[in-house]
């Protein structure tokens, strides 16, 4: 746990990638590219198997402002398809209590990613009504968290209000409280 904590720490989640955020390539449309549910990655039907492969897409991944996901370099722009988040969140980990607990994340592309101001939580209803959480990862893309972090992050619950000043269930990291439910 101490070092995906101090990893998280020290790369901020976004530590060595390729400047994406500042590239204004031209679009150059879309490709038969979708990153599933699950965190799998496929192309033209067929299952991307190779995992440095997909390591290297994953540098390259931009959400821009119009909620539509790409892969960008400086001299083109391609938009693919992202069934729910193009990473999960496979761990979570906690260190202290209360307003100062710290939670860090463990993604499926290795990204430690600490959970606060900058990498919030949020849970949304999924497609079947059930709770559908996600962490910012980089950028404005996103990690579904597994049910088996969920449930740790559950376990760690405390009661709080929200923004609309509603009783919530929710967790706390670097000095931020995030709803995860309704208080029962």
């Amino acid at each position: 746990m101490q070092s995906l904590m101090k990893a998280a720490e020290a790369a901020g989640g976004a530590k060595g990638y390729p400047p994406v955020e500042r590239w204004e390539p031209e679009y150059c449309g879309e490709m038969d590219m979708v990153i599933r549910r699950d965190g799998s990655w496929w192309h033209e039907g067929t299952r991307i198997g190779r995992e440095r492969l997909v390591r290297l897409f994953a540098r390259i991944l931009r959400k821009d402002e119009d909620g539509e996901t790409y892969l960008v370099t400086p001299v083109e722009k391609i938009r693919i398809e992202v069934e729910a988040a193009p990473f999960i969140a496979v761990r979570v980990d906690h260190e202290g209590e209360g307003r100062d607990q710290k939670l860090a994340f463990l993604t499926n592309m290795d990204d430690a990613v600490p959970a606060g101001p900058d990498h919030p939580i949020r849970v949304e209803t999924g497609p079947d009504g059930e709770p559908e959480p996600f962490v910012r990862v980089r950028g404005r893309l996103d990690a579904l968290i597994t049910r088996a972090a969920f449930y740790d992050l559950a376990a760690l619950a405390v009661p709080g209000q929200d923004d609309q000043g509603r009783k919530v269930m929710g967790v706390w990291s670097r000095g931020v409280f995030f709803p995860l439910g309704p208080a029962p």
